[in-house]
């Protein structure tokens, strides 16, 4: 009866070790049953996985604008300004002038190649000039010729009538010492050189 029973205590107990789980099996030890409880080993928690680390963000960089460059062809006109010459003209009354030839302006065509950038203009280089219209001078004429005085004749011309032309005149009769001498009266149209009149009033040798 004794062997009986721890036969049967050995199979609960060994049939205990093969669950996984708690199980509460009567077991029957001389003549008694007495429950007991048989816990089953469990397997190990499975290991916690490792946290992953945050991967670094790269900050973008700002991007760079490039510059645009542009060039671009521009002709540009301008005057020339015609030049001024003078000769002298022996025909013409001295200190007379006169244009010969009117001056006229020329123009000359220049080629440029200006350079942009982002829209400003950095450069202008000259690549190309040329004259389109040449300039023609001007000449003006002075005039150099004197012109000879009339003859009067051995006649003063500050005095109407004649009166001679001398280092002085004297009135005939007065007190002068001459040489040389004049009838009045005469009239004074010019300056009274020789003093012939003597109260001012136009009139000498009265």
């Amino acid at each position: 009866m004794l062997r009986t029973a721890f036969v049967a205590v050995a199979v609960l107990v060994a049939g205990a070790g093969c669950g996984t789980a708690d199980s509460t099996e009567p077991v029957a030890v001389a003549g008694r049953v007495i429950t007991q409880t048989v816990t089953a080993p469990t397997s190990e928690p499975p290991a916690a996985s490792p946290t992953p680390e945050p991967t670094p963000t790269e900050t973008p960089k700002p991007k760079v604008a490039v510059p645009v460059t542009t060039t671009k062809s521009v002709v540009e006109t301008s005057v020339i300004p015609f030049k001024k010459k003078t000769v002298t003209d022996s025909e013409l009354p001295k200190g007379e002038r006169t244009i010969r030839t009117t001056g006229v302006n020329g123009t000359r065509k220049s080629t440029y190649r200006i350079t942009y950038v982002d829209g400003k203009q950095t450069a202008k280089t000259l690549v190309r000039q040329e004259v389109t219209k040449e300039p023609r001078s001007q000449i003006t004429a002075v005039g150099t010729k004197v012109e000879e005085a009339e003859d009067s004749g051995g006649c003063d011309p500050n005095y109407s009538g004649c009166v001679p032309i001398a280092s002085d005149v004297d009135c005939s009769g007065g007190s002068g010492n001459g040489p040389e001498y004049v009838d009045g009266p005469v009239t004074v149209t010019g300056s009274d050189i020789y003093r012939l009149d003597a109260d001012h009033d136009g009139i000498g040798c009265e």
